[in-house]
């Protein structure tokens, strides 16, 4: 099983500078880079202080050019915010600035924040639409001379301009949940990217079942990836993992207060939570964060990822956005390059 980082620059408070968490974001990339680490994913979300990621194409050339070993991953790409023609063309010269490195996800997105604004009328099941529409079309602009009639775009002959320079075109990954994204993945030859956010390992067996169900649906299809996308945090000690425990606690109640989508916002920020606010939010309390996240020392850590492993997962993304300030953070990743990558050797 690979390794990978997912860096979303997502901030719970507004002291937090963009400037500043851009950087640090940075520093996270280059110790990965140098750590072992496959590859780097970032996000796209738009209007919304708690992930500044509008583009991810340029973070990626950026980081392209501060590191040498990694992947470079859009994880991921919201699918009805792009037009065909325009998501070919920006990829194909990520794939050229990134050295052939990039990796293309794409999702269906998921904030009714983000569609009420640029997408009016989407929802996260009517914008499965739009990425099934979008994949098939990005992958025959790449190849050329193709038109196009669809529900949601329309466009005579045109050729990407430019072409990636990965032959037949970069790896393509679908974030999926329900059953159908993962037959639709499956079916295109694409990557499949899960998460089970908050949840526990029960819905991580699911996620895994559903993928399985769906390569045996196209026994054709020559297996694609999957990959595991968890919120990670590796504390030294006792009092080290209670932190992480409690920072994750703290992200997720702003993180589910952003999908209800029911409270007042105000320069790009959400109306904060009171801690009593936070407290009655039993899913997302600590206890179940430790429990369901992976949270822990080293050799707790580990023996969580080999279960992954072993379940089948090719790589694991450790997301490691947690509000927490970057002395923790780098503290965690460095425990995880030293002491838990090694074990998967």
């Amino acid at each position: 099983m690979q390794f990978s980082l997912f860096v979303h620059m997502e901030r719970v408070t507004p002291q937090q500078d963009h400037a500043e968490l851009y950087c640090e974001t940075l520093e996270l990339c280059q110790m990965a880079d140098e750590g072992g680490f496959e590859a780097i994913w970032t996000g796209e979300h738009h209007g919304m202080d708690f992930t500044i990621t509008p583009n991810p194409f340029i973070t990626l050339a950026d980081i392209a050019n501060r590191t040498k070993h990694v992947r470079l991953g859009t994880g991921t790409i919201v699918a009805p915010f792009w037009h065909p023609i325009k998501l070919a063309g920006e990829a194909a010269l990520a794939d050229i600035v990134t050295g052939g490195r990039l990796e293309l996800g794409i999702a269906r997105g998921a904030y009714s924040f983000e569609y009420e604004r640029l997408s009016p009328g989407l929802d996260a099941a009517s914008a499965g639409a739009a990425l099934r529409e979008v994949v098939p079309a990005v992958k025959k602009l790449w190849q050329g001379d193709y038109a196009h009639n669809g529900k949601r775009w329309q466009f005579p002959k045109t050729t990407s301009s430019p072409k990636p320079v990965q032959s037949p075109h970069p790896p393509l990954w679908i974030a999926a949940r329900d059953p159908d994204s993962h037959k639709f993945a499956v079916a295109e030859h694409c990557n499949v990217q899960v998460t089970p956010l908050w949840q526990g390992d029960d819905e991580v067996e699911r996620l895994m079942q559903r993928f399985e169900d769906a390569c045996a649906a196209c026994p054709e299809v020559p297996r694609p990836q999957i990959m595991l996308l968890r919120h990670t945090h590796v504390g030294a000690d006792e009092k080290a993992v209670e932190v992480g425990a409690q920072a994750l606690s703290r992200f997720y109640c702003h993180f589910g207060a952003w999908f209800r989508n029911e409270r007042p916002i105000d320069q790009g920020m959400i109306q904060p939570l009171s801690e009593g606010e936070m407290a009655k939010l039993d899913i997302f309390s600590p206890e179940k964060m430790r429990t369901n996240n992976v949270v822990g020392t080293p050799e707790d850590v580990i023996l969580r990822l080999k279960n992954y492993e072993t379940m089948g997962f090719d790589q694991y993304s450790l997301w490691i956005d947690n509000g927490m300030p970057l002395a923790e953070k780098r503290k965690s990743l460095r425990l995880f390059i030293d002491n838990v990558i090694p074990a998967f050797a």
